[in-house]
């Protein structure tokens, strides 16, 4: 893992990001990498009747929340600056994510797999992928994985467990916890139920020991075996 300096992990929303990457960035980040999470978009009051000084308030926690927990993943965090009424066209995300992957020297990049229910994940696996894929023909070895998520498992086949020691399952849930919807506090999927109990399928299905997270690889783009 020693060979990896940088790496991104792209969400459509927050809480994406710390959910696909979280896992395998932590124990990147332990090594001296430098571990960013990138949310494509931010959330919203949904409330019709918010006010303004409302609206504002829930996105400036909202950013407070993003900081925190990439600080408890030892990571960093940025925004891309769109909200979900106002996505890019494909052309221009992709290019977005090319330039931003060479500018950062990007070694690794985990984002979301395609077969998903929500059309932002959709179009950020497409961008991401097309991104990586393009700066690949250009002789860039930068690699590519999908992580696991809950809204994003249509088709998605574990290739690639990743054990965690009991503190990193901590580190990661703290930094999860973070995050009100994953508390409950925003609708009423059970993230704190499904999370642990996926980990110990996938430890079970490896073969692990402990805690397992698992992700797929992009096989439309590696064409050989490493």
């Amino acid at each position: 893992m020693s060979q990896i300096k940088r790496v991104v992990s792209v969400g459509a929303h927050s809480l994406d990001a710390e959910i696909m990457g979280g896992p395998i960035m932590l124990k990147y980040a332990k090594e001296g990498a430098h571990c960013t999470y990138v949310h494509v978009t931010q959330g919203r009051l949904e409330d019709p009747n918010a006010t303004e000084e409302e609206k504002r308030a829930y996105l400036e926690e909202l950013f407070n929340q993003n900081k925190r927990a990439a600080e408890k993943l030892n990571g960093d965090y940025i925004w891309l600056g769109y909200v979900s009424s106002n996505m890019p066209s494909l052309e221009e995300f992709a290019a977005r994510m090319e330039q931003y992957f060479l500018d950062e020297k990007v070694d690794l990049v985990i984002t979301h797999w395609r077969g998903s229910m929500h059309p932002r994940h959709i179009n950020t696996h497409d961008a991401v992928t097309t991104a990586v894929k393009r700066l690949r023909e250009k002789g860039s070895s930068i690699r590519l994985l999908y992580g696991e998520n809950f809204e994003d498992l249509v088709g998605f086949i574990p290739q690639a467990y990743f054990k965690l020691e009991p503190d990193e399952v901590e580190q990661w849930f703290s930094a999860l916890r973070e995050y009100s919807v994953f508390c409950g506090k925003v609708n009423n999927f059970p993230y704190t139920e499904y999370y642990p109990t996926i980990g110990k399928v996938r430890q079970i299905e490896s073969n692990n020991t402990g805690f397992t997270a698992a992700y797929m690889y992009a096989s439309l783009i590696e064409n050989k075996l490493w």
